[in-house]
């Protein structure tokens, strides 16, 4: 059977198809009786409307790709449930892309620009060295929002937390329980977050009069369970005094305390563990885990607002003035501090 176009529900309601059309997009100029009237007869003969001619248009795809470094993190996959929802109210297509590395980073972008997305949603890849590929993006008219881990020079709204502020709440915690010698297991060298995060680690112990110990620093790249495990193996050899562990990830915390409770060293008591993010894992485990609780659905929906208004700025062809949004975090304390 041949599907109803607007001409064919204008004509079987004796209706001008601009009314159609307007009642079908709510404008506020129909009336509500006209209005109910049409769309009980599209209802009726299961009527859909051509989304795709819509969007050419009012040049809008409808589409916006997120791009992230890992899918299986219960960060992203929190944020990611944010974006969802606020895309579903707005009646926006998802295409959710992994890029963990540069390279496939590039890739991916390109994808998302020839399906022709109103914006696209970024988390750089560890070991993002350049911006080149993130100017392809404006000089497309697509919206770049970045998120998590961000290029600070890259022209785009960004939607963050305060890392450095972060790590400092958690190194501080354990100063003020009385840890003295307290390690660092870190992310990589490059992304942002890991440094932020050991710059907050480093400068909370130099406030507090305590001797920053590069040989306590263990860089824990992946950020999961066996590296964390492994760190705590070697510092414990070569520092058995060590009384605290600030670990960039949940995962990398819980390996420590895996070694720990191998070892028989009593948790906090003798160790003191915060770790960062707030993994539904960590209030399971046993000691259960003090973290910071980095809220990865708040953040989801507020990358999605700001994407909407910068749209709006766009296609009004003003320039848009890029703002950063910072998303509070907070110190969940727990058994294992």
């Amino acid at each position: 059977m041949k599907s109803k176009t607007l001409k064919d529900i204008a004509k079987a309601l004796n209706l001008s198809v601009t009314t159609v059309s307007k009642a079908l997009n709510d404008y506020q100029d129909i009336s509500s009786a006209t209005k109910q009237r049409i769309l009980d007869y599209v209802k009726k003969v299961d009527f859909t409307p051509n989304t795709f001619a819509t969007s050419l248009r009012k040049k809008e795809s409808k589409i916006v790709g997120i791009i992230v470094p890992a899918m299986a993190h219960y960060f992203f996959s929190k944020l990611l449930q944010g974006i969802i929802e606020k895309a579903e109210e707005n009646n926006y297509l998802v295409i959710v892309l992994r890029s963990n590395n540069y390279e496939l980073e590039k890739i991916q972008i390109r994808r998302l620009l020839k399906q022709k997305v109103d914006g696209i949603f970024l988390s750089l890849a560890d070991n993002s060295y350049d911006i080149d590929h993130l100017e392809e993006i404006s000089k497309s008219d697509t919206v770049l929002i970045q998120f998590d881990r961000v290029s600070k020079i890259a022209q785009s709204s960004k939607v963050v937390i305060n890392d450095r502020e972060a790590a400092s709440t958690a190194v501080q915690h354990l100063i003020d329980r009385g840890k003295r010698k307290i390690a660092h297991f870190r992310g990589g060298l490059m992304p942002q977050v890991a440094i932020d995060r050991f710059i907050g680690y480093r400068k909370t112990l130099e406030k507090n009069g305590i001797e920053f110990r590069p040989d306590y620093v263990h860089i824990c790249e992946k950020g999961n369970e066996t590296q964390g495990y492994d760190a705590a193996q070697k510092l414990l050899k070569q520092h058995p005094d060590i009384d605290g562990i600030f670990a960039h990830t949940d995962m990398t915390a819980l390996g420590a305390i895996r070694y720990l409770k191998q070892q028989k060293i009593s948790i906090p008591e003798k160790v003191g563990v915060v770790g960062f993010s707030n993994w539904e894992v960590s209030a399971l485990m046993s000691p259960s885990l003090t973290t910071i609780d980095q809220p990865g659905k708040k953040m989801g929906k507020a990358i999605f607002s700001q994407f909407l208004k910068d749209l709006k700025t766009l296609k009004a062809k003003e320039k848009i003035e890029f703002k950063t949004k910072v998303i509070k975090t907070q110190l969940i304390q727990r058994q294992s501090s």
